[in-house]
């Protein structure tokens, strides 16, 4: 199954500092991206996307605190999360659109990643 890999997540203090991975698996390149995040009894929510020309856009609880890049290689998508608050805990996933040298891009969503801030 096609599937993006997200890891770095994990337990940090309030006001610390987390980088999640998106990793592409073999033979595919990740396109336009994002990441959402859903904590429990809340729906799941965008908390930001990269288009493939670089264009970023940030839900208003994150801006300037997370940045969404994607290295040259288009294996690899992050999400930097700084100055994190426990209301930033949830689990994130990596949604990307994804091609390989005999398939155009289509969306597939990660498993998810577990991020927990303690106040």
């Amino acid at each position: 199954q096609v599937q993006p890999v997200e890891s770095g997540g994990g337990l940090v203090q309030a006001g610390g500092s987390l980088r999640l991975s998106c990793e592409a698996p073999v033979d595919y390149y990740i396109h336009d991206m994002a990441w959402y995040r859903q904590a429990p009894g809340k729906q799941r929510e965008l908390v930001a996307s990269l288009t493939n020309r670089g264009i970023s856009t940030y839900a208003d609880s994150v801006k300037g605190r997370f940045t969404i890049s994607r290295d040259n290689s288009l294996k690899m998508g992050y999400l930097q999360m700084n100055n994190l608050k426990p209301e930033d805990t949830a689990v994130y996933y990596c949604n990307a659109d994804l091609s390989s040298y005999a398939y155009s891009p289509r969306n597939y969503w990660g498993q998810g990643t577990q991020v927990t801030v303690s106040s």
